[in-house]
C-alpha cells in the first residue's frame, strides 16, 4: 500500500497542508486583472514623472548653457514648457478621475482602485 493510500485510510485528507500567498498586496489576497492593471497604470505614471524630471533638468541645463543664442534659448524654453505641460496633464488626469469617482461612486479613489463585485455564493 502506498503512503498516500495509507494516509487516506487513516482519514488524513490534507497531506500537504494549506499554502498561503507569501506576497499579499496590502492584505488583499486576490485582485486579479484589476489589480494588475492598476499597478501597471501607477508604474507608467512613475516612469512618466521620472522622465519629466530628467527632461526638465536637461532642458534647464540647455537653457543655462545657451550663451545668448536665441535659437538655443527658444528650443530649451519650448522643452521646459512641454515638460511642464506633460506633468500638468498627468496630474490633471488624477484630479479628473477623482472628481468622476466622487460624483458617480461617492469614492474619489474608485477610478484608481476599482472594485468589481461578482455573484455571491
Amino acid at each position: 500500500m502506498h503512503l498516500l493510500e495509507r494516509a487516506y485510510a487513516k482519514g488524513v485528507t490534507d497531506i500537504v497542508g494549506t499554502i498561503d500567498n507569501p506576497l499579499p498586496y496590502a492584505g488583499v489576497k486576490e485582485g486579479g486583472l484589476i489589480l494588475f492593471f492598476s499597478n501597471i497604470l501607477r508604474f507608467v505614471f512613475v516612469i512618466a514623472g521620472a522622465y519629466a524630471l530628467i527632461n526638465l533638468i536637461l532642458a534647464g541645463f540647455a537653457y543655462m548653457t545657451a550663451g545668448g543664442d536665441t535659437k538655443a534659448l527658444s528650443k530649451a524654453w519650448d522643452k521646459i514648457w512641454q515638460t511642464l505641460l506633460g506633468l500638468a496633464i498627468i496630474a490633471g488626469s488624477f484630479v479628473i478621475a477623482a472628481i468622476i469617482g466622487f460624483i458617480l461612486f461617492k469614492d474619489p479613489m474608485f477610478m484608481l482602485n476599482p472594485k468589481i463585485y461578482g455573484p455571491s455564493n
